[in-house]
């Protein structure tokens, strides 16, 4: 399994785990709630192995094209690893959250997620690992 790979898993157990640990707030906040509350790698060391395992210049360009298309220039400090490795998993958790085919994160995205909600959403990301 490559490193983009074990990322996108990495992603998907995020999700779980802030839905199992109870988040109820908006279905449209979650991603912000997985992957821009808190940091995937901390340390400098950590974060330059991880963006080696994956490659160090496919991030840059990923980070690079994404920040581009959604802000108009690239804000990440890309000599920063840390910044670098964060922002990636950051964009591969959207990419998760896109990818997964949940109908009721889809129809109850601009809603408070309830207990009922949160079980099927947990049941649909756990069907993808």
């Amino acid at each position: 399994m490559n490193k983009y790979e074990e990322m996108k898993i990495e992603a998907i157990e995020k999700v779980i785990e802030v839905l199992e640990g109870g988040y109820n707030g908006y279905t449209c906040d979650l991603h912000n709630e997985c992957f821009n509350t808190d940091y995937y790698i901390i340390g400098t060391y950590k974060a330059k192995q991880a963006l080696e395992e994956f490659g160090v210049f496919e991030a840059i360009e990923k980070v690079s094209e994404y920040e581009k298309d959604m802000f108009g220039e690239v804000t990440t400090d890309l000599h920063d690893p840390e910044k670098l490795v964060n922002m990636l998993f950051y964009i591969i958790g959207e990419e998760v959250i896109a990818e997964v085919d949940s109908s009721t994160y889809n129809e109850r995205y601009n809603c408070i997620i309830d207990y009922e909600d949160r079980e099927a959403i947990i049941k649909d990301f756990k069907e993808v690992i």
